[in-house]
């Protein structure tokens, strides 16, 4: 008997994957239509739709199970756009994010909520908390720190007066590239992207366009729609912003750091989604301000120390009060609902002057 030839052995496999595709479809219908049941207990319970608590466990249990040859992070990536594209059955998630399409903050909110949800773009970050406040997004994500360049500082600002908490975070790998009409360096005048991604890339701006000016926008994807305006001006942004406006990337991955990340907060209002339960793997933020006397910072360290908290992050701003005095915002390891977490903050609150505690949520690892 001849042996089947590489051309019927392939199709023969091509058959079964089809197959194989056709069961996966009815499966994930099949799932789609309990979810919907769901979304109607849920509808008459008045209960949060979106749980990020809920999703982290079941991506987890999954991964947990998988034998390969999946790679855990493929099969992650795989269930949370199911489960994203399941609830937009049961509720389409609003979601500000900073615009236009193709920002970093587009693709943290994807990386987290999924492609199905429902974003809505934003000229800034004031923008984001306003609509997020306001109802008009149930959920926000803003940028909150850099490896490179430190914190957002309107973000801690606008946290300050904000009803809303945060309730989860993105740690995205940020690579910037030179995006421009034109695939080649000469003639570029004016390079524009949000100020932290200029600062970011100052190096190599400084070696290969030492005379183009750099120009201040709202955000990388604004800087990529404007380059495509003009065949003189470049922009630095995601392969994504590239993409969506038509542009050449002229210079890949341009960061002076090449390990370079962006921790974004997920937003929301507490009657939208409390806060989460503990993980076994959270920080809780808050923000404080103590009277201006000496060792006043100082006895802020103590009740962390006092009770075993590793504190994580630890930055000032003014306070805009014109007496020299600041606000702290603070990170800690661990859940307020865990014991050693409660005394401290119950210790660290009594030498406050002012004290907001922002979130608990999940470390995004």
């Amino acid at each position: 008997m001849t042996a089947p030839s590489q051309s019927e052995a392939l199709g023969a496999l091509r058959i079964q994957i089809d197959a194989l595709d056709q069961q996966l479809l009815a499966l994930l219908n099949q799932r789609a239509r309990v979810a919907e049941e769901v979304g109607d207990i849920k509808r008459a319970e008045g209960s949060p739709f979106f749980r990020p608590d809920r999703v982290a466990q079941v991506i987890e249990k999954i991964q947990k199970a998988n034998q390969g040859p999946l790679l855990n992070q493929h099969v992650g990536a795989i269930w949370r756009e199911i489960m994203s594209a399941c609830l937009a059955l049961e509720a389409p998630q609003r979601v500000a994010v900073l615009g236009p399409q193709g920002t970093f903050c587009e693709q943290a909110a994807i990386e987290f909520f999924g492609s199905a949800a429902n974003l809505i773009y934003c000229a800034n970050f004031d923008e984001v908390f306003h609509a997020t406040a306001a109802g008009t997004a149930q959920f926000g994500v803003v940028g909150m720190e850099n490896s490179t360049e430190g914190v957002v500082a309107r973000s801690l600002d606008l946290f300050l007066r904000s009803p809303v908490h945060v309730v989860g975070e993105v740690s995205l790998l940020v690579r910037h590239n030179l995006l421009r009409q034109l695939n080649h360096l000469d003639g570029i005048e004016v390079v524009m992207a949000h100020p932290q991604a200029l600062a970011q890339c100052q190096h190599w701006l400084s070696q290969h366009l030492p005379d183009a000016e750099r120009r201040a926008v709202s955000s990388n994807a604004e800087g990529a729609r404007l380059a495509a305006e003009n065949p003189s001006w470049a922009g630095l942004a995601s392969e994504r912003a590239a993409a969506q406006f038509g542009l050449n990337i002229v210079s890949h991955a341009i960061q002076d750091e090449a390990y370079n990340r962006t921790r974004f907060a997920v937003i929301a209002l507490p009657q939208t989604l409390a806060m989460p339960p503990a993980s076994g793997r959270d920080c809780t933020s808050l923000v404080v301000s103590v009277p201006n006397r000496p060792g006043a910072v100082h006895d802020l360290l103590v009740p962390l120390k006092n009770n075993g908290v590793s504190m994580t992050r630890f930055e000032s701003r003014p306070a805009k009060s014109g007496q020299w005095e600041y606000y702290f915002y603070i990170d800690i390891a661990g859940h307020p609902s865990q014991p050693h977490v409660a005394a401290a903050l119950r210790e660290l609150q009594g030498l406050c002057a002012f004290y907001k505690v922002l979130g608990a949520y999940p470390v995004n690892e």
